[in-house]
């Protein structure tokens, strides 16, 4: 009779296991479409990398072809403007469509990618700094203060015009230049759990400094770090545009929406799209990077009121 119990609880525990999972997948949907800007926010953020996944096949020419008797061609929709330029041409007689769909693969890439270094960065420094305490974390924390005493955008210039210009520096520039609201947040999480009884249960048991931080600590930290990593992504998009329209961000031949309105902006009077179509992409996508991050915030932080209303 016990063996044909285990056996049940064998077999049960998986199901079990999956149902919560089901479960906790399905309040997680409801509360995002329960929540306008989160379900705004989704929406165009999934619109974007769709777009940049796809983007051969929604588009039909070369982004860095030049053509010059298509030079500012607009739209077309407009008079003068070509079916196949639907959104027109730039000052080189660039398609724009296709343009922005491969631009958005670049702020995405970058995007993601800086946040990932600082996000490792970050968490690794904010961990030890806040289980470690005393002598490491003063000098991580001085560290941390003297690069946000620095400004950030002048910092990442310096650093461009010596290096070079190029995606993965950019991407390394930008994630080296960011840790410390990483570190910061996760500090303040680790500072806070180690006083927790689990801790001390696990210690009186024998774990160590690495398996209580691993095992222990940094799970419950994960939900702070998950959030602010989505509301930098944002940021950091801003950042690379910033840099790219500055001409110390993504080179050509690789497409930025940054270096598409530096190209624009001294057309704006006269071809307004080739400055507008790149600027609405930055907006939309950090719009919906930004409400997203803020749904998440709400969604993984139980401490905000807001949580029980999304």
């Amino acid at each position: 009779m016990r063996d044909n119990d285990e056996t049940n609880v064998l077999v049960t525990e998986p199901d079990n296991r999956s149902s919560r999972t089901i479960a906790g997948i399905r309040s997680i949907w409801q509360q995002l479409i329960i929540s306008k800007t989160g379900f705004i926010g989704a929406v165009l953020v999934l619109v974007v990398v769709l777009i940049a996944i796809a983007a051969p096949l929604l588009t039909s020419h070369d982004p860095s072809a030049v053509n010059p008797l298509n030079r500012l061609k607009p739209p077309a929709w407009l008079e003068g403007g070509k079916a196949e330029y639907w959104l027109g041409t730039d000052n080189l007689g660039r398609d724009m469509w296709s343009r922005i769909v491969y631009g958005a693969r670049v702020s995405l890439i970058v995007g993601m990618g800086a946040v990932i270094v600082s996000g490792i960065i970050g968490a690794v420094l904010g961990l030890i700094s806040g289980f470690y305490g005393k002598w490491l974390d003063a000098i991580i924390m001085r560290v941390g203060d003297a690069f946000m005493a620095i400004p950030t955008i002048l910092f990442m210039l310096v650093v461009m015009a010596i290096v070079g210009p190029g995606m993965t520096t950019l991407i390394f520039v930008i994630g080296v230049t960011n840790w410390v609201p990483f570190t910061r947040v996760v500090r303040s999480e680790v500072l806070s759990m180690k006083e927790r009884d689990f801790v001390f249960a696990a210690r009186s048991i024998g774990a160590k400094n690495g398996r209580l931080i691993i095992k222990h600590i940094l799970p419950n930290v994960l939900s702070s770090f998950i959030v602010i990593c989505g509301m930098n992504v944002g940021t950091t998009i801003i950042m690379e545009a910033s840099l790219s329209f500055l001409g110390l961000g993504i080179k050509p031949p690789d497409v930025s929406w940054g270096g598409m309105l530096s190209d624009g902006r001294q057309y704006v009077a006269t071809s307004w799209w080739v400055a507008t179509f790149p600027g609405l992409a930055i907006t939309f996508t950090v719009l919906g990077v930004i409400f997203l991050g803020d749904w998440l915030r709400d969604v993984l932080d139980p401490r905000t009121e807001s949580a029980q209303k999304s």
